[in-house]
């Protein structure tokens, strides 16, 4: 029977939950402090639809300037090893081998096993195994940017969706209520994904969604007084 791991989903798993959480409780934060500074409907759906457009924007340009910076280093490490491989052949066989024998094997098998993954991809296995960089691992920014807005938009379309389409009066308790149900069930969601136990994961989010759109309440009712 195949076992069933967790870290794989590390990478896809990490933008998406980052990227709605920060939807709902931006966007939802975001509403709730310009309803209490006393701003009518209209005004509460365009900082809703300005914060849910900027905020995807942000995520995705802060994930693909991340994810690059992480990809130009690969790449150069990847193009010395590659000289290294070329210059000194032997050293390199050595330094692969001293890695297994670190993990265990016997000296003399960690050299077998050097030389027979050298022998069909040198840099693969020395990516792989010295530089911790594999093909399924490696840096794609366009593709983290593209996930990151993604799920950034899905996640602020429910506060938005609330403020659009609830009873004036009733915003400012719909859209908290929802907007923290869903961060609930998202980092539950999350948490038994990665392998975590789910109410851990989802008071996290609960917590940290209460505590922000608290806060930008205050700040909306402070400067929304009359002067």
């Amino acid at each position: 029977m195949a076992e069933r791991h967790h870290n794989g989903k590390a990478g896809w798993l990490r933008a998406a939950v980052l990227g709605a959480d920060d939807g709902i409780l931006s966007t939802a934060s975001l509403v709730l402090g310009v309803a209490a500074a006393h701003g009518s409907r209209d005004a509460l759906v365009i900082a809703g639809v300005a914060g849910m457009v900027g905020g995807a924007m942000s995520m995705a340009a802060g994930e693909y300037v991340s994810v690059s910076s992480q990809a130009d280093s690969e790449k150069a490490d990847l193009s010395r090893e590659r000289d290294e491989i070329h210059n000194d052949s032997a050293g390199e066989h050595r330094e692969l081998a001293a890695i297994y024998v670190g993990r265990g094997l016997d000296p003399a098998l960690a050299k077998q096993v050097a030389a027979q993954l050298m022998a069909h991809d040198a840099l693969d296995a020395h990516a792989r195994d010295e530089l911790g960089i594999s093909g399924t691992l490696r840096a794609q920014p366009v593709q983290a940017a593209l996930a990151s807005a993604t799920s950034f938009a899905v996640g602020a379309a429910v506060p938005l969706l609330l403020t659009a389409m609830v009873p004036e009066t009733s915003v400012k308790v719909f859209v908290p209520t929802v907007s923290l149900a869903c961060l609930a069930v998202l980092g539950a969601l999350a948490a038994r994904a990665g392998g975590a136990k789910i109410t851990a994961g989802a008071l996290r989010t609960t917590f940290w969604g209460a505590a922000a759109m608290a806060l930008t309440t205050g700040v909306g009712t402070l400067f929304g007084r009359p002067a």
